[in-house]
């Protein structure tokens, strides 16, 4: 028997009278880390180099695992105990969601995957939006804020951003998104937070703000948001994230944002923790095979260097290496060259 419950909206705790279940399950969530033999922890035999998502000494595991624990249990026919108020809290019926979006004051109509995006989302209420650049995440944000703004007057919500350009560009996209909503105005509902901008004393219901502002806040300023999005998730350094994320403690709608995932086993599964199940939206050929997004042709370029440079280069450090490519006078000339040979809108 594994019993599952509920230690706040960050955390589970795994239990059971069985250590030797405990033990499978402290396995099977635990992973090499990336690079790790690279790392002067791994070297010097102060790691192991894994990274172990169950604590076996609190017996707590990502809330976001969730999914990942049943199936875990069910695979090899452990029989579970959850406790009741693990499940979703926002109310977020079929017929509900699709009232929403039809309703919505808004003069963009949702494309059908965005409203699947949307509904997915709100009825997990936990879980990762994968979704490539040009499907309008922003929008499905949007839509999700709201939703959750009409149903809990008493928390806030935090959408948290890689960049501070992103913190404007998110700001005017709801902008444009609320142009016709009498019921929200950006000026007052949304707070921007990043360097030089006020951090406390925040009345706007929503607030954008860079992960790295929102990493150096104090433990009680997470306590009133009851939503959490985070944009862009896989840029963000895992340490970080995760530290954010431990500490809204009372944010029961956790959801993240990503154009890809790079495979890596450790690196979903930290995201899965920290969100939940991993939803694909759309495809960036389905966006193109509808015309939704220009048709496209990849072209790589290898620039090679002589071999009197690569020997010399050879036994530099990566950050030195690195420092020598972006700096060479040939490559860029080359770069500079290439971009002023095209026609049309180029960008480097």
């Amino acid at each position: 028997m594994i019993r599952i419950r509920k230690k706040d909206e960050a955390h589970l705790v795994i239990d059971s009278e069985d250590s030797g279940i405990l033990m499978e399950i402290s396995e099977a969530f635990t992973f090499y880390a990336e690079g790790y033999k690279f790392t002067p922890a791994y070297k010097n035999k102060w790691w192991d180099g894994k990274i172990r998502l169950y604590d076996t000494r609190t017996h707590q595991i990502p809330f976001g695992l969730l999914n990942q624990v049943v199936e875990f249990a069910r695979s090899r026919n452990y029989k579970i105990d959850m406790e009741e108020k693990i499940k979703p809290i926002l109310p977020a019926t079929e017929d509900e969601l699709d009232t929403f979006v039809k309703e919505s004051r808004c003069h963009l109509t949702p494309r059908d995957y965005q409203t699947e995006a949307f509904k997915w989302a709100m009825q997990n209420q936990r879980g990762i939006l994968v979704s490539p650049t040009g499907s309008g995440k922003s929008f499905i944000i949007y839509l999700m804020m709201r939703y959750f703004l009409k149903h809990d007057l008493d928390k806030k919500v935090l959408i948290i951003v890689p960049t501070t350009s992103l913190v404007e560009q998110m700001y005017k996209d709801f902008a444009d998104y609320s142009n016709d909503d009498q019921e929200f105005d950006v000026e007052e509902d949304i707070h921007r937070i990043y360097s030089g901008k006020e951090k406390f004393d925040i009345e706007a219901s929503v607030v954008i703000t860079t992960w790295q502002s929102a990493i150096n806040m104090p433990l009680d300023w997470f306590n009133c948001y009851g939503m959490v999005v985070g944009d862009e998730a896989h840029t963000f350094k895992a340490k970080s994230l995760t530290k954010i994320m431990n500490r809204l403690t009372r944010a029961y709608v956790r959801i993240g944002t990503t154009g890809t995932l790079d495979g890596a086993k450790v690196n979903e599964l930290t995201l899965e923790g920290n969100f939940g199940s991993i939803y694909k939206v759309t495809t960036t050929k389905s966006l193109i095979d509808n015309d939704t997004l220009a048709d496209l042709n990849i072209e790589c370029l290898v620039l090679k260097y002589s071999d009197e440079i690569r020997k010399a280069l050879s036994n530099l450090k990566y950050q030195d290496e690195i420092d020598f490519i972006v700096t060479n006078e040939k490559r860029n000339n080359f770069i500079i060259n290439l971009a002023l040979d095209q026609t049309g809108n180029t960008l480097v």
